[in-house]
C-alpha cells in the first residue's frame, strides 16, 4: 500500500519504499515540504500527482578520500585546458532549468513540467536551489542545477548545446562543493555520462545513513 500524503509536512521512511523506489503519493511541491524531502532521502518526480522516491541503490559521486572520487578522463581535461568556457554559479537559474527541460531526450519527455520549473525557481529564490550556467561568449551552453541542505548537494538535471559542456559544468560544481565542504553528491541514477566521470552506486541505508551527517553540515553553497 503507498502511503497517501495530505495537506501536513512529513514523509514514510524512505527505507520503506516499494521495490521500485517509490515513497509517498501526494502532497505539494512547496518550498518547507522539498527541503523536508531532501533532507528525509526522497525528490520528487511528477506533479501530476506528486510521487516521491529514494531509489535503492543510489548513484553518488565521491567528495571525499576513500569515495572513488570524481574522474575526468584525458579529453576532458583538454577541454578544461583550452578554457573556451567561462563558468558562473546562480546567475541564470531560470535559463539553466529552463534548458534542463528542453533538453532532448530518447523517450522524448521530460520530468520538469512548469510545476516543477515554478517549484525549483521557488527554491532558489529561498536559498536552497543552485546552478551552474556554462557559457561561449555570451551564449549559454552548458549548465547544472540541484539542491543544497547542510552538506548535501542534490543534483537534478544537466543539459548541454556545445560538446562537454554539461561535464565541464559538473567539473567546476565538485570543486565548489569540495572546496565548501560538502559530504554528499547525490546523482539520484547513474547514466552513462555520470559513470564516465566516476559516479557509483551505493546501497539505500548507506545512502540514508550517510545523508543524516552530511544534512547536519553548516555548509553554504554560495
Amino acid at each position: 500500500m503507498i502511503h497517501q500524503l495530505d495537506h501536513r509536512l512529513g514523509f514514510p521512511d524512505p527505507a520503506k519504499a516499494r521495490r521500485d523506489g517509490l515513497v509517498a503519493v501526494g502532497g505539494d511541491l512547496s518550498v518547507d515540504r522539498l527541503v523536508l524531502g531532501y533532507r528525509t532521502g526522497v525528490f520528487p518526480w511528477t506533479e501530476d500527482p506528486v510521487t516521491w522516491w529514494s531509489p535503492d541503490p543510489r548513484a553518488v559521486f565521491g567528495l571525499g578520500p576513500g569515495e572513488g572520487g570524481f574522474h575526468i578522463p584525458r579529453s576532458l581535461s583538454r577541454t578544461l585546458r583550452k578554457g573556451a568556457f567561462d563558468v558562473t554559479f546562480d546567475q541564470d537559474f531560470a535559463a539553466v532549468i529552463r534548458a534542463c527541460a528542453e533538453a532532448p531526450r530518447d523517450d522524448d519527455a521530460t520530468w520538469i513540467t512548469p510545476g516543477f520549473i515554478a517549484a525549483y525557481t521557488a527554491l532558489h529564490r529561498a536559498g536552497h536551489a543552485h546552478s551552474v550556467e556554462v557559457r561561449q561568449g555570451d551564449t549559454l551552453v552548458g549548465g547544472v542545477y540541484g539542491v543544497a541542505v547542510g552538506g548535501l548537494f542534490a543534483g537534478e538535471s544537466m543539459f548541454h548545446r556545445a560538446t562537454e559542456a554539461s561535464k565541464v559544468a559538473l567539473v567546476h560544481l565538485v570543486d565548489r562543493l569540495r572546496s565548501r565542504g560538502f559530504a554528499l553528491f547525490d546523482t539520484q541514477m547513474v547514466t552513462p555520462v555520470t559513470r564516465s566521470l566516476g559516479a557509483t552506486e551505493i546501497p539505500r541505508a548507506e545512502y540514508l545513513r550517510r545523508l543524516a551527517d552530511a544534512v547536519a553540515l553548516p555548509c553554504r553553497f554560495v
